[in-house]
């Protein structure tokens, strides 16, 4: 091998593996993605656990729908999110709607399957206690089931979040993805740079860990006796 071939090969193995200059050039952009990937996990999340109680209510009241409900979950957690993306684009462009829909339809499957499971390990005496205390079927589910299947809920719920975290980083093809749009311009670069790639990936593990803390920490606020009773 030349010379004049090895000299480039150097001065691009000279790269150190993390940059904090590039951090600091890049202060501004950081905090935008990473407020773009708090936003989409946050509104697929919130989407998602509003269509599953509207959903999982039904199925509690109509136990035949359960089946059909849980299998077309399950038919959308097994669609590859590049090609559900793809599906979307065209009908509402590069946009954050065509982002938030099929994360949000990736939740519903563990959602739904926990909300039910929650509900139905409700005690009988309880719901029998309740109903002689005059509770209409709505109140009896509003007030009394669905606070005593917080745990199984909430557990289902850092599930889905930690899920959407990741799942997020993918829509950074559609010119998105919040910090997975510093691991695509961290490769995409005639000579790959590894500081973005660390920065979004680091990051996004920082965000799962906090999330699920967070929700950790609201089930042992909001649901005190499931703590006492392991």
């Amino acid at each position: 091998m030349h010379a004049s071939s090895v000299t480039p090969l150097l001065t691009q193995s000279s790269r150190p593996i993390f940059e904090w200059r590039w951090v600091e050039r890049n202060a501004d952009a950081i905090v935008e993605r990473l407020g773009e990937h708090i936003a989409l996990t946050a509104t697929a999340l919130g989407a998602g656990l509003v269509v599953s109680l509207a959903l999982a209510t039904l199925c509690l009241r109509f136990r035949w729908f359960y089946p059909l409900v849980l299998g077309t979950a399950g038919a959308l957690y097994v669609i590859p999110s590049l090609g559900a993306f793809a599906l979307l684009v065209p009908f509402f462009g590069l946009s954050f709607t065509t982002a938030v829909i099929p994360l949000g339809t990736y939740t519903l499957l563990i959602l739904i399957r926990n909300i039910v499971t929650g509900v139905q390990q409700v005690p009988i005496e309880v719901r029998e206690a309740a109903v002689g205390m005059g509770f209409t079927r709505r109140r009896l589910l509003w007030q009394v089931e669905l606070p005593l299947a917080l745990p199984v809920v909430i557990a289902g719920l850092r599930v889905a979040a930690v899920t959407t975290i990741g799942l997020v980083t993918v829509t950074s093809l559609l010119g998105m993805g919040g910090l997975g749009y510093f691991i695509r311009a961290g490769i995409q670069t005639t000579t790959p740079n590894p500081s973005p790639i660390i920065v979004g990936i680091v990051l996004s593990v920082v965000l799962a860990v906090v999330v699920d803390l967070l929700l950790w920490l609201s089930e042992r606020a909001l649901a005190p006796w499931a703590r006492r009773v392991r």
